[in-house]
């Protein structure tokens, strides 16, 4: 069965040693977040995640939600107790306002808790994550009244929420959606529509459902232009908050899935159903970008979860598993056999896996750093060159990390053998779990389009500027002896992204396939040398503070970090490569002959 444990001391490291939490202390929340408060937080959601959520990871998995006659859904056996608990103790809205009930504490402890929690039990995790998305929609473009009514339940746990966009036949082109809002006398719309594929659409978990619902209305512009944000109640509130009368929406079906089967993924049917239009009319699209991009951040953190979850239980099985003898000569030469830790390419295996996590997690908090001051920060310039990290580096933390996050289980599931192929040892679960991260929030051919596509022209390019000019400042200044292992392939690989990037300005203007063609590359050549910049300053962190204590696990981060560098930063001249060949053969073939 698989194991997992936490990595606080790894995220403490990052925090403390790597990017200074202490640093933001002048943002709201930051103050609070002390050093003990930190490690305190992060200790109870381990022993939570440890404790509690992971025996039930398999539990999920086996026994899936069931869609009763009368159409609500039962989760497994064991979440609802484990949503109670979760709920107890306050972790859906540890970073929500105060004035809602919330804690008012960094968001980027949210979102180290969400990882520990997906690693624990990614189906269990995606309840909360998708009402704490649907809270930040709320808090930004609802109104005081739907702020008050709304946030407060969702923030304590007794309400839950969604996001409704996907129809039977549009998914990433929501132009083309059908679902009709008819606007009433009193102010409210009635909606009707089908809508698949909503995750957390219908359960036993909470006493009602926040649904927010991507609709049309009547008269409404085609496409994108026309279409609206509505919140859509599972159970209406009355005049005083108390819920009323059920709503008419229903769960038409459950999808029959490839993995998370703890979550309840719904066929919702709105047959007339009351609704509120929240922000303006027609720009319901720019209201739901904000619940999207929270979400392909968060699954981003899955892919990472998921990861990290598959390569521990990995670890356990090959310090155990006795298999031939090491090429150089018995290691273990008073066991029938040695572990197979001993050979090189469980070594290369692992140490693959390893090395991705570790810079994944740094990259995945030093973003969420970069949002607490988006959000938090009185200064309109920190504010502005944080929202363009932000809006640069979520495509490549959502594509990058759930492609890695499902290639690292799949790898993790080979150090298995045969036995990684049989369900009792759970690594089956973590590939399939993994395998939906690519696809949904955006498939991740469409996160390369946006960063090729939008990030990178954004402003006349000032976000990949201000990205290109602070990881060259820092090559520049770490070029000593110690750090020369870092920088100098750094330098290499970052002069590989400057090209590519120079390649799509000359090329892909006027002939814009060559762009198409080349995303995918520049997705992930972007994201090795963001990797790398996370690797240069956790070797600089480790380096600084070996001296002082803790010497092992620090010189493992730098031995790690080095591996990095020598045999994963190099394929971003072979992405380079595939950029700079174009689209010609590619798109060459006419379909009939495909």
């Amino acid at each position: 069965m698989p194991t997992y444990k936490a990595p606080v001391d790894d995220v403490l490291f990052l925090l403390n040693d790597v990017f200074r939490i202490d640093r933001y202390d002048n943002l709201p929340g930051f103050s609070d977040a002390s050093p003990d408060i930190v490690a305190a937080i992060l200790g109870e959601a381990a022993k939570f995640c440890e404790e509690v959520l992971q025996p039930l990871n398999r539990v999920g998995d086996v026994e899936g939600c069931v869609r009763q006659a009368d159409g609500s859904v039962t989760t497994p056996k064991g979440f609802k107790e484990a949503y109670e608990q979760l709920v107890a103790g306050g972790w859906i809205g540890i970073s929500a306002p105060a004035e809602y009930g919330g804690q008012g504490l960094p968001g980027t402890l949210t979102v180290v808790v969400n990882e520990f929690l997906a690693s624990a039990n990614m189906a269990f995790t995606m309840y909360p994550g998708l009402t704490q998305g649907a809270i930040a929609a709320i808090l930004i473009h609802g109104s005081a009244e739907q702020k008050a009514r709304y946030v407060p339940p969702m923030v304590a746990g007794t309400w839950t929420g969604t996001m409704n966009l996907t129809e039977p036949h549009c998914g990433t082109d929501l132009g083309l959606l059908r679902t009709k809002a008819v606007k009433q006398g009193d102010g409210s719309y009635k909606i009707t529509g089908t809508k698949i594929f909503i995750s957390a659409g219908e359960h036993d978990l909470a006493e009602n459902i926040v649904h927010l619902v991507l609709a049309r209305i009547e008269g409404a512009p085609a496409g994108t232009r026309g279409t609206s944000l509505f919140i859509v109640p599972k159970i209406l509130p009355g005049p005083d908050g108390a819920l009323a009368a059920r709503n008419a929406v229903t769960c038409g079906s459950i999808e029959e899935k490839m993995g998370i089967h703890g979550n309840s993924t719904c066929v919702l049917n709105y047959d007339g159903a009351v609704g509120w239009l929240i922000g303006e009319e027609n720009r319901g699209l720019q209201a739901m970008f904000t619940m999207m991009n929270e979400a392909r951040l968060g699954v981003g953190v899955q892919g990472l979860a998921v990861s990290e979850a598959a390569y521990q239980s990995a670890v356990v099985y090959a310090k155990e598993r006795l298999q031939g003898r090491a090429i150089s000569g018995a290691k273990f030469p008073d066991k029938p056999a040695d572990p197979i830790i001993v050979h090189p390419d469980v070594r290369r295996t692992l140490m693959t896996i390893r090395a991705i996590n570790e810079a994944g997690r740094a990259l995945v908090l030093w973003t969420a750093l970069k949002s607490d001051v988006a959000h938090r920060s009185q200064d309109d310039k920190e504010r502005q060159a944080a929202d363009d990290h932000m809006g640069l580096l979520t495509p490549v933390i959502k594509g990058v990390l759930t492609d890695q996050g499902f290639a690292n289980a799949v790898m993790a599931q080979q150090m298995y053998g045969g036995h990684g192929y049989i369900a009792e040892h759970g690594m089956d679960q973590f590939v399939r779990d993994s395998r939906i991260a690519m696809i949904y929030e955006g498939a991740n051919g469409i996160q390369a389009l946006d960063l090729v596509g939008r990030k990178l022209g954004k402003d006349g390019g000032r976000a990949v500027m201000a990205f290109f000019n602070e990881v060259q400042g820092f090559i520049k200044e770490n070029g000593d002896e110690a750090m020369k292992p870092y920088v100098a392939p750094l330098g290499e690989a970052l002069g590989h992204l400057q090209q590519a990037t120079m390649w799509f300005m000359q090329n892909a203007m006027a002939k814009p396939d060559n762009a198409g063609a080349g995303s995918y590359d520049y997705m992930h050549l972007f994201g090795l040398v963001a990797l790398g910049y996370m690797w240069a300053h956790m070797a600089k962190a480790a380096h600084g503070k070996i001296a002082s204590g803790d010497g092992e696990r620090l010189k493992a981060k730098l031995v790690t970090g080095r591996f990095f560098m020598e045999r994963l930063l190099p394929e971003t001249g072979a992405h380079l490569k595939r950029i700079q060949a174009g689209a010609a053969s590619m798109m060459e073939l006419p379909a009939e002959a495909f």
